[in-house]
């Protein structure tokens, strides 16, 4: 990914199509930090404290494992306004 892809993904949320790109009023969000969605916002309003405790695997062919792989990413410690990259998975 070049810095062309980063600047277009800033500011867009995971999962959105192109024709809706940022948020909506009235949802919570978080902020990925790092990794193959970095500044990409994640949509978090009908997920529990318990489901977003140990963090979500994001599908994306950004990452290390292509098409069909996963983007690792937890909460940030004493900021769970931003969820940190920690690596990917098949």
């Amino acid at each position: 990914m070049d810095s062309d892809d980063e600047q277009l993904l800033r500011g867009r949320v995971y999962g959105q199509d192109y024709d809706r790109p940022g948020p909506r009023a009235g949802q919570r969000y978080v902020e990925l930090v790092g990794g193959p969605l970095d500044g990409l916002l994640l949509d978090v309003t009908d997920r529990t404290p318990d489901e977003l405790g140990p963090g979500v695997a994001l599908a994306t062919e950004l990452g290390r494992f292509g098409a069909g792989g996963r983007a690792l990413y937890a909460p940030r410690p004493g900021d769970p306004r931003r969820f940190d990259w920690v690596g990917d998975a098949p």
